[in-house]
């Protein structure tokens, strides 16, 4: 119990270094689950929500669902870490959000004292009728690069269901990101997908992202902010296929390269009915010089200058 309860303070120690609120965690009307490596040290549910957590030999099976017409008012915080510098962990989630309800979960992944730790997710989640469902994942991999990371996800929307995703990377360093979203929409659904990340050192960064607009009327957006720099590499594949009447899509992709870093950017679109359209664009560069200037003039150095640009795209609109 002694071990548990240092775990729970240390998790939360670093949940604070991601931007997250620890006092949440002792909010009776916020529902929560903290898990370390293969250990759930911390939960409480609200009504509506189910949550059945799983231990397995090297993390968790996870299932939530949140019932029919049921809208969970405060956002459910999750918190997945390994706190040694070497470990593994593997979270695999099966997720429903009945007709007409609604979710917002803020999960927060921490390792920060890695130096050889791998983390893999797996979600396969269904959206019902009209109902919501929203993921904000921030990530926190500590100073030294040492993290693999490996989410994947697979998610359905029902008629007139809505999703929002958002992955954020923006603090300290990235070490291997590897992620794979894939979204089915179908009719009156909407979609809308955004990472954000910083890579440095020798940080590899890889995003893809497929949004399938199958029903009438789907709307779906991929948007990616990503910005590297010493000798990081990136690359971004955002794919956005409508095949629904009358569908709408768009994917807008954003990468700024400094020093010896190298970026790719391959947005792919696919209209396959003449009602349906798919528009984008991306972009790839150094940071404005012009801003870079304003900057320097106001006492910034350079590589503070360009800090505060890059953090400028990254920053949540």
């Amino acid at each position: 119990m002694k071990a548990h309860a240092t775990d729970y303070r240390q998790m939360l120690e670093a949940y604070s270094r991601a931007r997250g609120d620890p006092a949440a965690f002792e909010d009776s009307r916020v529902a929560h689950l903290v898990v370390h490596q293969n250990r759930v040290i911390g939960a409480h549910l609200v009504p509506g929500l189910e949550v059945e957590p799983e231990e397995t030999a090297n993390g968790i099976d996870l299932r939530i669902r949140v019932l029919p017409g049921v809208k969970i008012e405060h956002p459910v915080h999750l918190c997945f870490g390994v706190l040694p510098a070497e470990g593994e962990q593997v979270i695999n989630i099966s997720g429903e959000v009945a007709e007409n309800a609604g979710v917002n979960l803020l999960a927060h992944c921490i390792f920060p004292n890695a130096v050889k730790v791998e983390h893999r997710m797996k979600a396969r989640i269904a959206i019902g009728r009209n109902a919501f469902y929203g993921y904000d994942e921030v990530h926190y991999h500590g100073e030294t690069g040492g993290v693999r990371v490996i989410p994947h996800a697979r998610i359905t929307l029902d008629e007139g269901a809505r999703l929002r995703t958002s992955f954020q990377l923006t603090d300290g360093r990235v070490g291997e990101l590897d992620i794979d979203y894939e979204v089915e929409a179908a009719g009156g659904s909407v979609v809308e997908m955004l990472a954000r990340v910083y890579g440095y050192g020798s940080d590899s960064i890889r995003i893809r992202e497929k949004c399938l607009l199958k029903g009438e009327d789907a709307r779906g957006v991929i948007k990616s902010r990503v910005a590297v720099t010493g000798e990081a590499h990136s690359e971004v594949f955002s794919e956005m296929e409508a095949s629904g009447r009358r569908s709408r899509g768009h994917v807008d992709c954003i990468e700024i390269v400094q020093d010896r870093a190298s970026a790719r950017a391959v947005p792919v679109v696919n209209v396959l009915d003449h009602t349906a359209k798919v528009t984008h664009e991306a972009a790839i560069g150094s940071v404005d010089s012009k801003q870079l200037e304003t900057l320097m003039a106001r006492g910034l150095s350079q590589e503070q200058a360009v800090d505060v640009i890059i953090r400028g795209m990254l920053t949540p609109e």
